[in-house]
């Protein structure tokens, strides 16, 4: 049985819940080997059979859990397809925070200035606190909304995310601050600019979130941009500029000098000195000339230089490392398994700490507004998203700076396990 590797971009991941809820789901297809999504690289690395289970229907399988997921083309296409689904979020969640902003500061200003008294008796007309109801609901449903689209999808997955907590938290002070509008006698505050101001932090705490992942990311994109986007090729006696996908092995091209060479090769006419500083870490370029392997990606100095294509498309050297970088940033360390298990423990926990201390609080004082303001603080401090990001983003930085200076990692464990090497031998 041969299986085949395949990276895909997976986005609407909001924590590392997330992630186990779609390795979860790909498992329990017939033909899947083993998935492994990492959160912080938004992909997923699947080991399927081709012919018990296809592409699509792994991708179908993902939409049903609640997520996205595109098929790239090739490595390449892959990237390309993941760096525009997070500048599209990124895009999304940054005019979301900026309107929720714009309606918080003013809330946020106008409840505080009246509970410190320094506004006058106008603020505590009835009509004010309808104003404050205006303001905090598009923040409570507009930029709040994919924090109800992810507990409800995290929920139907039979588990609990950050995105419950979050949804809890805010509709907790929202709804009740709106029974005290519509009944009097439930309570004599309200604290929408509570609700607000939880949305608008925790949607700063995502925009930020995003931007890091994005550049841990920089190590892969970097090796991507060596790629040409197009090659010469001689047929029939002359040149032509062809897309550097659709170069064929056993083709001719030819190369001059400062130019790039597009595949690997081997060389049929003339010589040079090629830089492959980039594959070997040798500053010095290297002479070449007739039956000299060349290497897609570096760089031909002084010479022009004929070859024919040997190795293309995913089999140069550079899609070779390129799939190596993604294999190592898609795999899971011992020390990421670890905070993936507690995490999911984790969020079910803490619900079970804030119902526990709104009912010691609501109890004690008999006053249910203090209760639920405890239960609002427990359930929005103990957000676990550190908890499920930090490791998985550490280990992609790690590994892209490595790629950067040529050193490659095969697992996230050589990573882990080089904290411990005492001695290098060169």
């Amino acid at each position: 049985m041969a299986f085949d590797e395949i990276h895909l971009p997976v986005t609407g991941m909001t924590c590392a819940n997330c992630a186990a809820n779609i390795e979860r789901a790909v498992k329990k297809l017939s033909g899947i080997r083993d998935a492994s999504v990492n959160f912080a690289a938004e992909t997923a690395s699947i080991v399927f059979d081709p012919e018990a289970v296809g592409l699509r229907e792994i991708v179908a399988q993902i939409e049903r859990a609640g997520y996205g997921a595109q098929i790239p083309d090739n490595a390449e296409g892959g990237e390309d397809a993941g760096e525009a689904a997070r500048e599209a979020e990124l895009a999304a969640q940054t005019v979301k925070f900026f309107v929720g902003l714009a309606l918080a500061v003013p809330l946020f200003v106008l409840s505080m200035g009246r509970d410190l008294g320094i506004f006058g008796a106008w603020a505590h007309h009835w009509g004010v606190n309808w104003f404050f109801f205006l303001l905090a609901t598009p923040v409570q449903f507009y930029t709040g909304f994919d924090y109800y689209v992810g507990a409800f999808k995290s929920l139907r997955n039979r588990s609990a995310n950050m995105d419950v907590l979050v949804a809890m938290g805010s509709s907790a002070a929202y709804f009740y601050s709106l029974a005290v509008l519509v009944l009097p006698h439930a309570g004599d505050h309200v604290y929408f600019e509570t609700a607000a101001v939880i949305i608008v932090l925790i949607k700063l705490g995502k925009i930020l979130e995003t931007r890091a992942k994005r550049k841990t990311g920089g190590a892969i994109r970097h090796l991507l941009d060596l790629r040409l986007k197009t090659a010469s090729v001689i047929a029939d006696d002359r040149e032509e500029q062809v897309p550097v996908d659709r170069v064929a092995q056993g083709d001719i091209l030819i190369v001059r000098p400062g130019g790039q060479i597009p595949v690997d090769g081997i060389i049929t006419e003339g010589r040079s000195s090629v830089d492959e500083s980039m594959f070997s870490g040798e500053p010095l370029p290297v002479d070449k000339g007739p039956n000299n392997e060349v290497i897609g990606g570096s760089i031909n100095r002084d010479g022009v230089l004929t070859f024919r294509a040997t190795r293309v498309g995913r089999d140069t050297a550079l899609a070779r490392i390129v799939k190596l970088v993604q294999d190592a940033q898609g795999s899971k360390a011992p020390i990421q398994a670890l905070a993936d298990r507690v995490a999911a423990v984790f969020v079910p926990f803490v619900m079970g700490v804030a119902g526990v201390t709104f009912l010691i609080w609501w109890v004690g004082t008999n006053d249910f507004a203090v209760g639920m303001i405890r239960l609002v603080a427990v359930l929005v401090i103990a957000c676990p998203c550190a908890l499920g990001l930090a490791t998985p983003t550490a280990m992609m930085a790690g590994m892209g700076k490595g790629a950067e200076a040529g050193i490659l990692f095969k697992t996230s464990q050589a990573l882990e396990t080089a904290a411990r090497l005492k001695t290098i031998a060169m």
